[in-house]
């Protein structure tokens, strides 16, 4: 029998195959499914932040100064729009950051 898994558990498989030890984020509607499974998942810590924009910046100090991939997480539309100053800092700087 085949094992079934949530697309959420599927990031999650994902981020920890990765190195992924940290997730910065504002938890919303639409990430619900992958904020659950980071929770249940033991090697991976949901940090939460007060603003999108901050987790953007925390997942590029985390990468900077770890050197594992930081990673932030956001909802559509005014969440995700307040990730690019952070995005565009990260990018700039070559840090290992997924967002």
């Amino acid at each position: 029998m085949t094992e079934k898994i949530t697309g959420g558990e599927l990031v999650v498989r994902t981020l920890a195959a990765l190195g992924v030890d940290r997730v910065f984020g504002v938890p919303g509607g639409q990430t619900l499914a992958i904020t659950d499974a980071i929770i249940d998942h033991p090697g991976i810590e949901f940090v939460t932040a007060r603003h999108e924009g901050a987790a953007a910046v925390m997942a590029d100090a985390h990468g900077r100064l770890t050197g594992r991939p930081g990673v932030c997480l956001a909802t559509t539309g005014p969440g995700a729009t307040n990730l690019l100053t952070g995005v565009g800092g990260a990018l700039r700087d070559s840090s290992p950051a997924l967002i």
